[in-house]
């Protein structure tokens, strides 16, 4: 495994900078995905589409890597998150789907998954893991082997506890009690 350069592992500190500075932490009153009513809303896609600072989070996501022998996330929010890791690290990768094609060869995902293949699953934000979850289920149905999600930013919502239950471990970089802690 590469990381691509010699550049320093950003800091937790880089990364909220770097979330908060493009806008893609919000305070205020929020409805989100679950239904649920929060006082932060957070979208890394703000921060992912500017190539300094997904590389900046894909340097910090490398570096959490370790022994896997494949990367995976969920369309959207995890693509452009896996790719770029991806081209850090050399690993292969596979875009997971959220919903069954319904032509073609109606496959759940796009690239290889082989069977033994210790699969990191990568993600933008988890607040119940319920999408972490659906990517297990996909990773491990195609002969995957999955005990580990990276994740941007964990709301804290249960995600950890449900993929435990499911044995997988949760990796945040950040969590959303540091989000709050930053609010100026």
């Amino acid at each position: 495994m590469t990381t691509g350069s010699a550049e320093a592992v950003p800091t937790r500190e880089e990364v909220l900078s770097t979330l908060l500075d493009a806008g893609a932490v919000r305070f205020g009153e929020f409805t989100l995905t679950s239904g649920e009513k929060s006082d932060v809303y957070i979208d890394v896609k703000r921060a992912w589409t500017s190539p300094a600072r997904l590389e900046l989070l894909a340097r910090a996501l490398a570096a959490r890597v370790g022994a896997a022998d494949r990367l995976a996330g969920m369309e959207l929010g995890a693509v452009p998150l896996v790719v770029a890791v991806a081209l850090r690290t050399g690993h292969d990768y596979a875009v997971l789907r959220k919903g069954a094609r319904e032509h073609g060869t109606r496959q759940p995902f796009e690239g290889d998954i082989p069977k033994g293949a210790r699969v990191l699953l990568i993600e933008d934000v988890s607040t119940t893991g319920g999408s972490t979850l659906r990517s297990v289920e996909i990773v491990r149905a195609a002969g995957g082997v999955v005990d580990r999600a990276l994740v941007v930013v964990d709301r804290e919502s249960g995600a950890a506890e449900h993929l435990a239950a499911a044995g997988v471990r949760l990796e945040p970089i950040l969590t959303l009690s540091e989000l709050r802690g930053a609010r100026k």
